[in-house]
């Protein structure tokens, strides 16, 4: 199995909003890094699992899409928890829409909260 794994990173802001939150429960900042982990069992015809331009234009529209953004504001986590976890799920759903190879099998989102924390989802695309 090949993998590729673009990074990028931001601050965005965010609010829990469970029953009891603690501080967590005010709005605040986070330094979120994110990976993106392309996986498939063969490449393409010149050798490329994926597109590396095409993952880092998607890691770039992510950035503009959430830096300095209150992430409880946008329409995707609307009715949910802003958690690092439903966080990895939101980017997994945006980037399997930019990024299409067919070579690509699975996608593993890695989101790190300030370096502290990290939370993950992957599935096959």
């Amino acid at each position: 199995m090949y993998s590729t794994t673009v990074t990028t990173a931001f601050v965005a802001q965010h609010y829990l909003t469970v029953p009891n939150p603690g501080p967590e429960g005010e709005p605040h900042s986070h330094h979120y890094g994110i990976e993106l982990t392309f996986r498939g069992p063969e490449l393409n015809e010149y050798d490329y699992l994926v597109d590396i331009d095409d993952a880092e234009a998607a890691l770039d529209d992510l950035a503009d899409r959430y830096r300095d953004e209150r992430l409880n504001d946008l329409p995707e986590f609307a009715g949910y928890n802003p958690s690092v976890e439903r966080f990895a799920r939101v980017i997994f759903d945006r980037v399997t829409d930019i990024v299409t190879d067919e070579t690509v099998t699975e996608l593993a989102v890695t989101v790190w909260e300030d370096d502290e924390a990290s939370a993950a989802y992957d599935a096959a695309v």
